[in-house]
């Protein structure tokens, strides 16, 4: 298993991904990552200043992923993890950790301050691990990303 960047071809395995443990989890469509416009266009959408998106493959096929970007409409010193997920396959391996190490270096790297996040209560593997690398959950959502359906929020130091 590699743990890349992501390439234009890349585009319709990785958005399966997204669609396909979004609704394994029963996630809301609507105000959720499931919604979002650049969903199907992934590596167009992080070609952006200061913004990264990871794959992780497997044989030739993507099992997850993660990025960073500027939280929008929020301070230029705060950005977001956006859009961590992983197939069956990629749970339980460390890959949660690897990844998410790559993530904060890179926003680290870029000159973030400190990195935001959305989820659901019942997402709790993927809390551990946030709290685990330092994040701390908030009171309110910050920037405008959208995803008026996930109501836990967390922030950490970079």
């Amino acid at each position: 298993m590699i743990i890349r960047e992501i390439q234009k071809e890349d585009n319709e395995q990785v958005a399966a991904v997204i669609r396909q443990v979004l609704i394994e989890l029963n996630v809301p469509k609507v105000g959720t990552a499931y919604a979002d416009p650049q969903l199907d266009s992934m590596f167009e959408a992080y070609q952006n200043f200061k913004s990264v998106y990871y794959v992780i493959e497997s044989n030739y096929k993507i099992i997850g992923g993660a990025g960073i970007m500027q939280l929008e409409n929020s301070d230029s010193t705060i950005c977001e993890l956006q859009k961590m997920y992983f197939l069956p396959e990629a749970r339980g391996l460390g890959l949660g950790s690897q990844l998410m190490e790559k993530c904060l270096n890179s926003a680290s790297s870029y000159g973030y301050e400190k990195c935001y996040l959305e989820t659901m209560p019942y997402m709790e593997a993927a809390q551990k691990l946030y709290k685990k690398v330092g994040f701390d959950y908030i009171c309110a959502p910050l920037g405008n990303t959208g995803h008026t359906s996930c109501p836990v929020w967390m922030l950490k130091d970079l």
